[in-house]
C-alpha cells in the first residue's frame, strides 16, 4: 500500500472518530476488502464537508447520530447531490431556530426535537438503514418534493400544537360546565314538587256532572208533580210522605255538591329523600311527634297497644327524628310495665323489621299474616331469624299476658310499683301528672337506645273539680309536654288500636308538609281507616268506603277532607290557633295593647342569641301571649322555634320540670286552650271540630290514600258495638250544629270556601235524618194495612217521571262507582248500613243532643275495642242488649206483619188488579232488605239476640198496630152530606 493510500485513509479514520464523538453515537469503521482502501483526494475532500455539515447539523438538531454500516460505494457523492444536502440543511437550521423563538420551556423543546427526528428520519437526513448509494443522489425535484412535505409537516405540528392548547382551554371549560350543570340539576332537583294533585279523568267524571243535574231536573219535576196531584182520600199520608221526600232531597243535595271535584295525590318519595335526607349528609327531614292514646288497659288491651307502639317504633324514618308519646288517661301502671316490657323487646325488633324491610312492622298482625314469606325473600339467615324471632314475641305475649292478669287479680287502689312505692295513679279520678322517658334523650342509661326512637309515658293530672274533656283533653296535654321534650313541628295522632301500615307513612305526609309549594297552606294530611279482621262481605260497613273513597276524596278537591280522628299528621302551627298568614290574631285581640300584632314577636326577637337560654330568659315581649298558651315560659319559647334547640340547651330535670308543669289539670284555666287552640273543646269526640277551626281560619288539608295503606286498625265486628260507635259520632255532630261552631252561621269573615262548607253542614246536620227515615220506613206497613196509596192513580206523566227517576238514581250509582273505584258490593252495604244506623244511633243521637240543649245533661256512651280471637268472626251475630236495637227490629216486625195481613186482605177483598198490591209489598220489601242484617238475626241465630229486644219489638208492634186500628190518622173519612147545608134531597 502506498503512502498517499495510507494518509488518506488515517485521515479518513480520524475524521470518523470525530464524527461519532460530536455525534454522540458509535463509529463503527467498516472492514473493507483491499480494494476499498483506495479513495482519491477528491472524495476525501467530499467526505470532509459533508462530516462538517454533518456535526452542525447535529450541534442544531441536539440529536443522536448513529454510524451505519454502508458499502463502500456510499462514500462517493457528487458535488450536485452535496449541494443539495447543504440546501436541506440549512432549510432545517432555519425550521428548529423558528420553533425555538416560540417555544417557552424546555418540554417543549424536547417535544419539537423528537417531532424533528421522525422528520430527519422520514425526508431531511440519512437515516442509514437499509438505505444504498443510490438514496444520496437527489434531484433538485425531489428536494423541492421534501421541502414541500417538510412544509406541510410543521404546518401539520402547529396545527396540533394549537389544537391541544384548544383542547386544554376546552376541557377546563368543559370541566366548569359540568360542575355548573351538577349544580343547575340539584338546583333542578330542589325545585320539583313532591306531590302532585291527579285529577280524575274528564271521560269519567264529565258523565258523572251531567247525570247529576239531570237528577236534579227529574227530581224537581218529580216534586212538581207531587205538589200538583194529591191523594184524595189520604191527605195525612200523601203530605207525610212528601215531606220526607224533600228532606231527602235536601240530604242528598247536601251529600253531592262537596263531590263536585274529586281528585287524586301522588307522592315523590325519592324526590324527598333526596332533597332532605342525601346520603352522607346532614338530615334535614322535620322532626314528628307521634301521639298514641289509650284510656283504660282492661277495655282496650295493652296487647293492641304495645303493637301500635312497636310499629312507630320500627318506621321507616331517622331514629332522632321520631318521639313517640303515649298518653294514659287511665293512670295504669298495667301500661307503664307493660311500656318497660315493649322496650326490652323492641331492642330485638326493630333491628329485624330494619334489616329485612318487613310489613306490616305490628309483630301480632306480621305473624299472623297467611302469605309465604319466603317467596321473594332473598336473605339466606331470613327464615331462622323470623323463626327466632316469632318465638321471642309468643314470649313477650306471655309477659304481658301475665300482667294483665296479675292486675286483674290486685284491686286498683293497692298498686305498687317494684321498690315497694304506692302507685301515685291509684285513684285514677285524683292524681298527679307523670312523666316517664322510656327510651332516647332524656334517659339516664340509654346507652344501647340510640337505634331506637324516643318513647315518653305521659300520664295528665286529674282532681275532680276540673273539667278534663276527655281524649280532646289529653291530645291537649300531649301537644304541650311534647313542646317542651322534642317540640317536632309536626304530630301524628293515633287510637291505640291503629297501627302503622306502611312504614314509609311518615315520608309520604313530608311530601306534603315539606313540599315548598303548599307546606305553608297545610294544617293537616289525612289518611283513610283501614280496618283487620273483617269478613269479605263487610256485614256492618265497617270499611265506610263511601266516606273515605267517594266523600273525602270530593272535599280534597275543595278545601281538603274532614279529619275523622286518627291517622292525621297535623302542622303544629295550625293547632296553636294560627291563620293561615302564621299569625294568630285571636291572641292579638285578647291582649291588653291592642295595637300590637305577633308579627311583631319572631323567634329571633324573643330568643336572640343570647336568649334561647332556658326560663329565667327575659320574656317581657311574651306577657301578652300567657293569656293564650298559659303561663310557662318555657313553652311560650317553645311555640317561636321549630325544633328541641330549648330542651337541648337545658338540663333533663328542668326540661321535666316543666313538662309536668303543662301538664297539671289547671293549666288550661283562663287561656285559649280548647277554644282557639289544639283540639276543640264542645263535642263528644272533637274531630269535626277541630278541622272546622283550621278550614275556618284558611287553612287546606290533604287526603292522601297510598298504594299501601298507611294505618289499619281494630274496627267493633258485632252490630251492637258497632251502632255505639256511630252514636258517639252521630251525637258530636248534633252537639255541633246546636254549638256556637254550627256551620250554617260560623266563620263567614275567615276563608272557609262555600262548598267546603256546604260540606260541613252535611257532616253536622245528617243525623236528622233519622227521624223522615224512620217514619219513611213505617209508611209501606201503613200502606198495606189502610188500603191506600202515596202516590194517586196511575197517569202517563206518572209512568214517565217514575222510570226516570229510578234511571238516574241507577246511573249516579253506577258513574260514582266507576271513577271512585269502589266495589257494588262495598257501596251496597253502606247504603244498607246508612238505613240501620239511620233509624238506630242516628235518632238516638238526635234525642240526645236534643235534650243536652234543652236540659244541659250530658249524655255519654261507650265503645268497646275489638280483642284478638281465634275465630275472627265469632261474634258476627252477637247480637248484645242495647236499646239501639228495639227501634230497626220492630220496623221488621211491622213490615212483615203488614205484609202478610195487606196481601191476605187484598185476595179477601177482590183485587180487580195487583199492581197497586205489587207497588205496595215492593215499598216494604225494599224496608226490609235494607235492615236484612235484623231479619238474618231473627231467622237463622235466634238464641244470638236478646230476648229483651224481641220482648220490646212485640209489645211496640201489637201497640202500633191496635193504635193504627183505632186512629187511622191518614185517612180521610167519609161522614155523609150535611143536611143543614144542602137540604134532605142533597
Amino acid at each position: 500500500m502506498s503512502t498517499k493510500s495510507v494518509r488518506e485513509r488515517l485521515l479518513q479514520w480520524k475524521l470518523a472518530r470525530e464524527t461519532a464523538g460530536q455525534l454522540s453515537g458509535q463509529a463503527i469503521l467498516p472492514k473493507h476488502p483491499l480494494p476499498s482502501w483506495f479513495i482519491s483526494s477528491k472524495s476525501l475532500r467530499e467526505r470532509l464537508l459533508r462530516w462538517k455539515l454533518a456535526r452542525g447539523t447535529a450541534g442544531q438538531l441536539s440529536v443522536q447520530a448513529t454510524m451505519e454500516n454502508y458499502p463502500e460505494s456510499s462514500w462517493f457523492m457528487s458535488s450536485k447531490s452535496l449541494r443539495e444536502r447543504l440546501l436541506k440543511w440549512r432549510l432545517a437550521r432555519e425550521k428548529i431556530s423558528h420553533q425555538n423563538k416560540n417555544k417557552k420551556d424546555s418540554d417543549e423543546v424536547n417535544g419539537c426535537a423528537s417531532l424533528k427526528e421522525v422528520e430527519l428520519d422520514q425526508s431531511v437526513l440519512y437515516t442509514g438503514q437499509e438505505t444504498m448509494e443510490s438514496s444520496w443522489i437527489l434531484s433538485s425535484k425531489s428536494l423541492r418534493e421534501r421541502l414541500m412535505k417538510w412544509r406541510l409537516a410543521r404546518e401539520q405540528i402547529s396545527h396540533q400544537n394549537r389544537n391541544k392548547k384548544e383542547s386544554h382551554e376546552m376541557n377546563a371549560c368543559a370541566s366548569l360546565k359540568e360542575v355548573e350543570l351538577d349544580q343547575s340539576e340539584i338546583d333542578g332537583e330542589h325545585r320539583r314538587p313532591l306531590s302532585r294533585k291527579v285529577r280524575i279523568r274528564s271521560s269519567k267524571i264529565n258523565p258523572y256532572r251531567v247525570i247529576i243535574l239531570f237528577r236534579l231536573v227529574i227530581t224537581a219535576f218529580f216534586f212538581w208533580y207531587r205538589l200538583i196531584n194529591p191523594v184524595r182520600n189520604a191527605y195525612g199520608l200523601w203530605l207525610t210522605s212528601v215531606l220526607c221526600e224533600l228532606w231527602f232531597s235536601v240530604s242528598w243535595i247536601l251529600d253531592q255538591l262537596p263531590k263536585w271535584h274529586p281528585v287524586n295525590r301522588e307522592t315523590y318519595l325519592e324526590q324527598l329523600c333526596l332533597r332532605y335526607n342525601p346520603p352522607g349528609k346532614k338530615r334535614q327531614l322535620a322532626c314528628i311527634d307521634v301521639f298514641v292514646s289509650t284510656a283504660d288497659p282492661l277495655k282496650e288491651p295493652p296487647l293492641v297497644t304495645v303493637n301500635s307502639v312497636l310499629s312507630i317504633l320500627s318506621v321507616d324514618y331517622p331514629v332522632d327524628k321520631v318521639s313517640c308519646y303515649v298518653s294514659d288517661d287511665g293512670a295504669s301502671l298495667l301500661m307503664l310495665e307493660t311500656l318497660i316490657e315493649t322496650c326490652a323487646f323492641a331492642k330485638k325488633w326493630v333491628p329485624f323489621c330494619k334489616k329485612f324491610n318487613i310489613e306490616p312492622r305490628s309483630p301480632e298482625h306480621y305473624f299472623s299474616q297467611k302469605v309465604d314469606h319466603l317467596k321473594y325473600n332473598i336473605f339466606p339467615t331470613f327464615a331462622k331469624e323470623r323463626r327466632a324471632m316469632k318465638g321471642q314475641y309468643e314470649e313477650f305475649k306471655v309477659i304481658v299476658n301475665a300482667l294483665v292478669s296479675k292486675f286483674q287479680n290486685v284491686p286498683s287502689h293497692d298498686y305498687s310499683m317494684k321498690d315497694g312505692t304506692p302507685w301515685p295513679g291509684n285513684n285514677t279520678r285524683d292524681h298527679p301528672g307523670m312523666i316517664q322517658i322510656l327510651l332516647g334523650r332524656g334517659r339516664l342509661d340509654a346507652g344501647d337506645d340510640k337505634e331506637l326512637p324516643q318513647l315518653v309515658y305521659v300520664s295528665r293530672e286529674k282532681h275532680p273539680s276540673y273539667q278534663h274533656n276527655k281524649k280532646a283533653g289529653a291530645m291537649n296535654a300531649l301537644v304541650r309536654v311534647s313542646a317542651v321534650i322534642t317540640n317536632g313541628p309536626y304530630i301524628l295522632n293515633l287510637d291505640c288500636n291503629h297501627y302503622i301500615n306502611n312504614s314509609k307513612a311518615l315520608l309520604e305526609a313530608m311530601c306534603f308538609m315539606m313540599d315548598p309549594g303548599i307546606n305553608d297552606k297545610v294544617c293537616y294530611v289525612q289518611f283513610p281507616q283501614r280496618f283487620d279482621g273483617i269478613n269479605a262481605g263487610d256485614r256492618y260497613a265497617n270499611h265506610n268506603t263511601v266516606l273515605y273513597d267517594i266523600t273525602l276524596k270530593g272535599l280534597d278537591g275543595i278545601q281538603g277532607p274532614l279529619y275523622v280522628g286518627t291517622g292525621c299528621f297535623f302542622n303544629r302551627k295550625a293547632l296553636y290557633g294560627h291563620e293561615l298568614l302564621l299569625e294568630p290574631k285571636w291572641c292579638t285581640m285578647m291582649r291588653k295593647a291592642p295595637n300590637e300584632t305577633l308579627g311583631s314577636y319572631s323567634s329571633t326577637h324573643v330568643l336572640g342569641e343570647e336568649s334561647s337560654s332556658l326560663p329565667g330568659t327575659e320574656l317581657s315581649s311574651l306577657v301578652g301571649l300567657e293569656e293564650c298558651f298559659g303561663h310557662s315560659a318555657f313553652f311560650l319559647q317553645s311555640t317561636l322555634v321549630e325544633d328541641d334547640r330549648l330542651s337541648q340547651s337545658t338540663s333533663p330535670d328542668t326540661v321535666l320540670r316543666e313538662a309536668i308543669h303543662v301538664l297539671s289539670c289547671d293549666y288550661e284555666d283562663n287561656t285559649a286552650w280548647g277554644r282557639e287552640i289544639g283540639w276543640i273543646y264542645g263535642s263528644l269526640t272533637s274531630d269535626i271540630l277541630t278541622g272546622f277551626k283550621m278550614h275556618a281560619r284558611g287553612w287546606r288539608s290533604i287526603y292522601c290514600t297510598p298504594p299501601r295503606p298507611a294505618f289499619r286498625g281494630s274496627a267493633p265486628i258485632n252490630l251492637s258495638d258497632r251502632l255505639n260507635q256511630v252514636l258517639r259520632s252521630a251525637f258530636s255532630s248534633v252537639e255541633i250544629l246546636f254549638s256556637r261552631h254550627c256551620p250554617i252561621w260560623y266563620g263567614y269573615s275567615g276563608g272557609l270556601k262555600w262548598l267546603q262548607r256546604v260540606g260541613y253542614i252535611n257532616a253536622t246536620v245528617y243525623p236528622f235524618t233519622s227521624i223522615p227515615l224512620v217514619i219513611y220506613c213505617t209508611l209501606p206497613a201503613v200502606c198495606l194495612l189502610t188500603g191506600k196509596f202515596i202516590l194517586p192513580a196511575v197517569s202517563n206523566l206518572t209512568n214517565i217521571l217514575l222510570p226516570f227517576l229510578f234511571l238516574s238514581f241507577l246511573a249516579t250509582w253506577f258513574l260514582e262507582i266507576r271513577w271512585s273505584k269502589v266495589q257494588n258490593e262495598e257501596w251496597w252495604r253502606n247504603q244498607q248500613f246508612w238505613v240501620i244506623a239511620g233509624v238506630s244511633s242516628h235518632l238516638f243521637a238526635v234525642f240526645q243532643g236534643l235534650i243536652k240543649a234543652v236540659s244541659g245533661m250530658n249524655m255519654t256512651s261507650t265503645v268497646m275495642t275489638k280483642k284478638f280471637h281465634n275465630d275472627e268472626f265469632v261474634e258476627m251475630y252477637a247480637f248484645k242488649w242495647t236499646s239501639l236495637l228495639i227501634v230497626p227490629t220492630t220496623l221488621i216486625l211491622v213490615n212483615v206483619w203488614a205484609m202478610v195481613a195487606g196481601t191476605c186482605f187484598a185476595l179477601s177483598s177482590g183485587y180487580g188488579t195487583l199492581a197497586l198490591l205489587f207497588s205496595k209489598l215492593l215499598f216494604a220489601s225494599l224496608v226490609i232488605l235494607h235492615l236484612h242484617p235484623f231479619l238474618k238475626g231473627l231467622l237463622i241465630r235466634r238464641h244470638r239476640i236478646p230476648s229483651i229486644v224481641i220482648v220490646w219489638s212485640l209489645l211496640l208492634a201489637t201497640l202500633f198496630s191496635v193504635s193504627w186500628v183505632r186512629v187511622n190518622p191518614f185517612i180521610t173519612r167519609f161522614r155523609g152530606p150535611d143536611l143543614q147545608d144542602c137540604g134532605i134531597n142533597c
